[in-house]
């Protein structure tokens, strides 16, 4: 579990959370994340110079037990597309 909060107390703690993986992977790497409660999804959003690339982890995904090692191979993934688009 990512997070057992809700809306924007949650989409802090994901972005905490995603930014330490950045972090590791690429320091240049900025990830924002905000909460759609419309979708029930948290919005990523990562930059590196212009480039942005946008996905959304659902609610389910970050708190649910268990699904944090798929959270971070999503991000993971991502951030290696986004380094495709440069």
């Amino acid at each position: 579990m990512l997070t057992d909060k809700k809306g924007e107390a949650a989409a802090r703690e994901i972005e905490e959370w995603a930014n330490r993986i950045a972090g590791r992977l690429d320091p240049g790497l900025e990830i924002t994340v905000y909460d759609d409660a419309d979708s029930n999804t948290y919005v990523l959003r990562l930059a590196k110079g212009a480039r942005v690339l946008i996905f959304r982890l659902s609610g389910s995904q970050v708190r649910t037990d268990g699904r944090e090692d798929e959270c971070e191979r999503t991000l993971q993934r991502k951030i290696k597309d986004l380094w495709h688009l440069l």
